[in-house]
């Protein structure tokens, strides 16, 4: 399998003078999700962590409830990219079928595979029950964790983290990606594979706050998403219906809270 980075020439320029050197470069494949045998959604992906990607999409996008209704996984190279192979539950993939009439080119934005804006206005939003809140100095904890769990950042800079954390802010896993949904789809999967429960912790993104976003999370019970950017309109609008409690510009010691304030003390 290929790794998630690789080694490029660049000609690197200070001033005046140039040094031409080497560079660690994070690599993006499209990356093919395939139900029973069919293609579902081709996306461009960092290729690492893809089984975790597509448990964590099949989730977060409602084709499946439980991961436990994959029954198989499998990831296959090609020479322009890799596929997912997954085997779904018989009634699962019946659903997914019909969903998947209204999916073509979708490219994980969020709204791309609906067909009108009736359609948009009509998608459902989970609702986020009551759940447990962060403690003092759980984000300044969560953020001087993950700073030390980006590798690949770290490599290479362009790429965004999704960290799940507990609510005392110690980070538990941390996942990596081209796309901010991406990681945190990978995410969603990781938590799921380790059998964790979704309202026993908070998510922490090194990105802005997009709908989609806050969507995911709500879909699995996610009741809190910390972002150290901003967050778009719709993204509160959203959470503030789902129960979600959005925070963003969570930096060192400062944060906003735009949705749901009772979970942050």
């Amino acid at each position: 399998m290929a790794d998630a980075h690789g080694r490029y020439g660049v000609d690197r320029w200070v001033g005046s003078g140039t040094t031409h050197t080497e560079d660690m470069v994070a690599e993006e494949v499209p990356v093919a999700l395939v139900y029973n045998g069919f293609s579902h959604a081709v996306m461009m992906s960092t290729p690492q962590d893809l089984e975790d990607f597509a448990v964590g999409f099949s989730l977060s996008e409602g084709i499946v409830g439980d991961a436990r209704e994959i029954y198989d996984i499998e990831v296959v190279e090609h020479a322009h990219g890799r596929e997912v192979q997954m085997h779904l539950a018989g009634e699962r993939f019946a659903g997914m079928r019909e969903r998947r009439r209204a999916m073509t080119g979708r490219t994980g934005c969020g709204i791309c595979g609906v067909e009108s804006l009736d359609q948009m206005a009509c998608r459902p939003i989970a609702t986020i029950g009551v759940s447990g809140a962060l403690e003092a100095g759980a984000l300044l904890r969560a953020q001087s964790e993950l700073q030390t769990m980006q590798h690949l950042f770290h490599l290479t800079g362009a790429v965004h983290a999704a960290a799940w954390c507990r609510f005392d802010g110690a980070v538990e896993l941390v996942r990596e990606d081209v796309g901010r949904h991406n990681a945190l789809d990978k995410l969603i999967g990781a938590v799921a594979a380790q059998r964790k429960s979704f309202g026993d912790g908070f998510v922490l993104m090194t990105s802005r706050a997009s709908y989609e976003i806050v969507q995911k999370a709500a879909a699995v019970g996610i009741a809190v998403v910390a972002a150290v950017s901003a967050p778009t309109g719709m993204a509160v609008r959203v959470a503030q219906a789902a129960g979600v409690t959005l925070i963003g510009f969570t930096r060192g010691e400062r944060h906003s809270v735009y949705s749901h304030p009772e979970r942050v003390h």
